[in-house]
């Protein structure tokens, strides 16, 4: 495995699904569970995380030729998802949830509300895709998958070991920190779109990324 590109993989993971995005996720639910309950989401999540990030990862070149997808249009797809998931987040709307079981939170609604952010964030799929369809080795591949493994792993740590910090979060303060966590996810989905945009040959983007 390729130290140097272990590294850059693991970054690129880290900024799109690391702690700083995941653990706001999980603060929003530490305030719905009790502790226990709250890290028992966390490793039902973090293991449903895992298994998609094996499957897609180790697939990504059979995956996009099935569905005939180009990278540039899996950045798009990606990108304009996630920007309006942040939008959401901006304005207080929390896109795929659907706002049942507040009154009485289960194990179920805890994942659910987990789905979106962190089991199949969009932004994650897309590195994943991208980055291991990028060279046509077994090797690359699980090089890619295992730093996306290790930023999984380091976002249940966080989790397990900061559970109690979390619940104590106000909610003001977590609301205050979604809305301007949303306003840089934004600014991320713009730049996937412009990236894709980019790719497929657009002309004055060049000028853009510069």
């Amino acid at each position: 495995m390729n130290a140097l590109s272990f590294s850059a993989a693991f970054i690129t993971f880290f900024s799109v699904v690391g702690p700083p995005k995941v653990m706001l996720s999980f603060a929003g639910l530490a305030r719905l569970h009790p502790l226990r309950q709250l890290r028992t989401i966390a490793l039902i999540a973090t293991t449903a995380a895992l298994f998609v990030g094996l499957v897609t990862g180790f697939t990504a070149p059979w995956l996009l030729d099935l569905f005939h997808i180009t990278t540039p249009a899996l950045k798009l797809a990606g990108g304009t998802i996630f920007f309006l998931y942040a939008i959401g987040l901006v304005l207080g709307v929390h896109l795929g949830a659907d706002g049942t079981d507040r009154d009485a939170p289960d194990l179920v609604s805890g994942v659910r509300e987990l789905l979106m952010p962190y089991v199949v964030s969009p932004l994650a799929m897309t590195g994943l895709l991208v980055e291991a369809a990028a060279r046509d080795s077994w090797t690359w591949r699980s090089t890619v998958v295992a730093a996306y493994v290790a930023v999984l792993a380091l976002d249940l740590l966080c989790v397990l070991l900061l559970a109690r910090l979390l619940q104590r979060t106000h909610h003001a303060t977590i609301e205050l920190l979604g809305r301007l966590l949303g306003l840089l996810l934004a600014a991320v989905g713009v730049d996937l779109i412009l990236d894709g945009l980019a790719d497929l040959g657009v002309p004055g983007l060049d000028r853009v990324e510069e």
